[in-house]
């Protein structure tokens, strides 16, 4: 039997399974391997072979290797709940690895800190083909170092046969909060081999063996999902009930839902905003503002005959092309190496290429069964309701065209344009954008497409301004035709006219000096032409955006929103979890304010290990502080975390959706006791989100019991207005500079004077230009904004004066629409030369 060499995909300690502390992987329920304990940040391939799986959070990957081998590697214990954060994965689905090639990136730091265990488990899954023979635990090893040998299992009896008597079938809904992942895979299998049954899940037509991990993986299951059940064998039926039983249960990861509730199928998105005429809408692909000329690219289909000159001439022909190919591929260099790594993946697949031999023996062309068979695969692709699948569509048709050109012998297009070229297309597929040449385009504008397409990917590395999905309006527009490409606000102005040139070409230069003189002066202190201080904090949900605060002279945090540590997970976060994420972002803003929200769950941020029961309307119903207070571990838990921090009073607590001062009092008698219990006698400020009218409304007597008061203007406007902001159908009327929302914050401003308590601002209008001036004049004094908008925050509060801002406030509590107000509000900035 030929063995079978895997090597270490980590440098670390190698460990047995059995020190994983993770009762899936130390009892082997995936199957028998070995453990690093790494101390590097990427994980490499342990042999040559193609990616099955690749989890959505990036920390899972499972690879077909030599002899049919199937590998899982998961990186830590518990980061599913993570999300994807601090992961980065450099292959796909289908791609096909060389031994040791870097596989996924992960912030060993931020896993240190977010993870209960770092080890990271190599799995041998078909263990009923592949024994260990040999393997390397109790030392170090570095990459691609011997890790295990593995040999196949001679086979002593026949496969089991699919057809073991009458399958029994039943659907069930998927309610694990992350899908099947690996630690629901294990329990499925364990669960399945306790009967005399052979069993399989199935999801669109495809099926998956439960005791098969690598295949239960593959079927891509979400939340959600309704799969079938399927088993044959003398314990069929009762398999089948204790399988859909395990996974109505969710296993310990259960979404909240609302399982009773009857579907309704969602209204109508509104109609678009219609534009003035020489405009046209799209999606934004790769940012950025140009002015040029559309150029574009019209490719016609290569033609090639149908019937060919017989099944071996036909086969030869299409295998040198995919030779030729793929040697073009594998040599090139510069932009967009990845993708053509991934354009090869496909050359390679053999489900392609048989679809493609089956034509060619039927007696077509090797051209004509080609094209057939890349444009089924498109097809399929783009049917499967995964807009990113879909968008792989695109790379077939690439590689349909370059096959093509090799086998009739069809140069490709030549993709030179003139100077200031704003190219438009139907369609633009990776190998034409990788072939243009940035010097000369300096645009996308593209018919089709979609803002994750590999179009997209390249069009942002080039530093190409993009939009797609125009639609067929942009067919109209003609050759030569002078364009403004705004990708930022979405929309391709044609054919402007003398004024709006002018004015574009001079916002052009406008937005490249104003970005960086701000940059320069990000550091200097936010204060107003007449002398006012205004702080100017930043949003942060992680320490990677606290780095980016720091980078941009934010001045403190004024939000620190918590929930990341508590969603996607089995179990909240303890005292010492909380306490060193807290302190890690502290640290990064080396003694600036960290304003620390406490825990706003629920609603339509629900966690699977909280009790909250399906509500009518969960915006309305336990969420916010209201969820806290009902459930006080949790609250005490985040306090003893926050009050942890050094020094006392940096972190200063704030309490989401305040509708009474029994909440404030409830919650500071909580900190005062744990105060009391810490030693701690530094008073620490406690303070409140007016997120609800009441508040708004009841801001003078709130502030009596708070420190300070902070703004969420997001939930105050849809609270305010009765629209919610997830649904489609009304979402497009809500604006925060809606005159109703600032009569609100003011009334929230005169309520904190009373008691000589600050008021800040950390929803969404704190990033919004526009509503900066009225705010200073409605006596804000703390704008706490996303962390790369602050220089250009603390820039224009500068050139602001704070008496001109009351009077144009005045005027907007007086206006009739928000529409009004923005209008107001540019006229305002035009006329202070801002």
């Amino acid at each position: 039997m030929t063995a079978i060499l895997l090597t270490a995909p980590l440098q670390g300690w190698a460990n047995a399974l059995d020190e994983v502390p993770d009762a899936v992987f130390a009892g082997r329920m995936l199957g028998d391997g070995v453990a690093i304990d790494p101390t590097g940040g990427t994980l490499h391939a342990p042999c040559d072979g193609e990616v099955l799986t690749l989890h959505a959070g990036g920390h899972a990957i499972t690879l077909r290797g030599e002899g049919g081998v199937e590998l899982l590697m998961h990186v830590g214990i518990d980061t599913v709940q993570l999300g994807g954060r601090d992961f980065t994965a450099r292959v796909g689905v289908g791609d096909r690895v060389e031994r040791g090639q870097p596989l996924i990136d992960f912030d060993l730091d931020a896993l240190v800190r977010a993870a209960p265990s770092l080890m990271t488990p190599l799995i041998v899954t078909n263990a009923d083909a592949f024994r260990i023979v040999r393997r390397e635990t109790d030392r170090v090893v570095g990459i691609g170092q011997l890790l295990m040998t593995v040999e196949p299992i001679a086979a002593t009896m026949a496969a089991p046969s699919s057809a073991e008597g009458e399958r029994i079938v039943r659907q069930v809904r998927v309610a694990m909060a992350h899908g099947l992942h690996a630690r629901p895979a294990a329990k499925i299998g364990e669960v399945a081999r306790g009967f005399v049954a052979t069993s399989w899940l199935g999801r669109d037509g495809a099926e998956a063996r439960t005791t098969g991990a690598v295949g239960l993986l593959g079927l891509g299951v979400r939340f959600g999902d309704t799969i079938d059940v399927i088993a044959s064998g003398p314990d069929a039926r009762e398999a089948v009930a204790a399988l859909v039983t395990l996974i109505e249960s969710g296993m310990g990861e259960r979404a909240r839902e609302a399982a009773t509730s009857p579907v309704v199928t969602p209204p109508p998105p509104p109609p678009a905003v219609a534009l003035p005429e020489g405009q046209l809408a799209g999606t934004l692909a790769a940012p950025g503002y140009t002015i040029g000329t559309g150029r574009w690219l019209r490719v016609a289909d290569i033609a090639v005959p149908v019937d060919g000159q017989g099944a071996a001439i036909e086969a030869a022909r299409l295998d040198s092309a995919l030779s030729a190919v793929r040697e073009t591929l594998a040599t090139t260099t510069g932009e967009g190496a990845a993708i053509r790594a991934a354009h090869i993946a496909f050359l390679d697949d053999a489900d392609l290429r048989d679809a493609a031999n089956g034509a060619i023996g039927d007696g077509r062309d090797a051209g004509h069964a080609w094209r057939a068979a890349t444009r089924a695969q498109a097809a399929t692709l783009r049917n499967l309701g995964d807009a990113r699948l879909a968008e792989r569509a695109d790379d077939l048709l690439d590689l349909e065209r370059q096959v093509l050109g090799e086998l009739t012998g069809t140069e490709a297009e030549a993709m030179t344009f003139p100077a200031g070229t704003i190219l438009l297309a139907d369609d633009l597929l990776p190998s034409q954008v990788m072939a243009i040449d940035p010097a000369s385009v300096i645009g996308l504008a593209v018919e089709r497409g979609g803002p994750t397409s590999h179009v997209a990917i390249l069009a942002a590395t080039m530093g190409l301004p993009a939009l797609v999905a125009i639609g067929t309006p942009l067919g109209k527009v003609a050759d030569g035709a002078t364009l403004i490409l705004d990708a930022d606000g979405g929309v391709l102005h044609v054919d402007p006219d003398a004024a709006t040139l002018a004015e574009a070409r001079a916002h052009a230069d406008r937005r490249t000096a104003d970005r960086d003189a701000a940059l320069a002066c990000a550091t200097e202190a936010c204060v107003t032409l007449d002398g006012v201080r205004i702080e100017a904090f930043a949003n942060l949900g992680s320490i990677e955006d606290a780095k980016a605060a720091m980078a941009n002279g934010a001045e403190g945090s004024g939000l620190l929103r918590t929930e990341f540590l508590f969603l996607d997970r089995d179990s909240a976060p303890d005292v010492a979890e909380q306490a060193a994420l807290y302190g890690a972002i502290a640290a990064e803003l080396d003694g600036r304010p960290l304003i620390v929200r406490l825990l706003d769950i629920g609603g339509d941020k629900p966690a699977p290990y909280l009790p909250i029961a399906p509500e009518e309307n969960p915006a309305l119903g336990l969420r916010g502080i209201r969820v806290a207070l009902a459930m006080p571990d949790i609250l005490e838990t985040q306090l003893r975390g926050i009050l942890s921090v050094r020094p006392v009073g940096q972190c200063r607590i704030m309490i989401p959706m305040v509708a009474s001062v029994a909440e404030i009092a409830a919650v500071r008698a909580v900190v005062d006791r744990l105060r009391a219990e810490l030693g701690i006698t530094d008073r620490v400020e406690v303070g409140i989100m007016v997120e609800t009218p009441a508040a708004a409304v009841t801001a003078a007597t709130l502030a009596a019991h708070a420190d300070f008061l902070s703004i969420g203007t997001n939930d105050l406007t849809q609270y305010a207005l009765a629209m919610d902001r997830g649904n489609p159908a009304v979402a497009s009327g809500i604006d925060g500079l809606h005159p109703a929302v600032l009569q609100l914050i003011a009334h929230t401003t005169d309520g904190a004077a009373r008691h000589r308590r600050w008021v800040g601002v950390c929803g969404g209008l704190a990033s919004d230009r526009l509503a900066i001036p009225l705010l200073v004049g409605l006596g804000i004094t703390e704008l706490s904004a996303s962390p790369r908008f602050v220089p250009e925050l603390k820039a224009l509060v500068r050139r602001l004066d704070t008496h001109r801002c009351r009077l144009l406030a005045v005027r907007a509590l007086a206006a009739a629409s928000p529409a009004e107000v923005r209008i107001m509000v540019r006229e305002f900035l035009q006329e202070q030369g801002v």
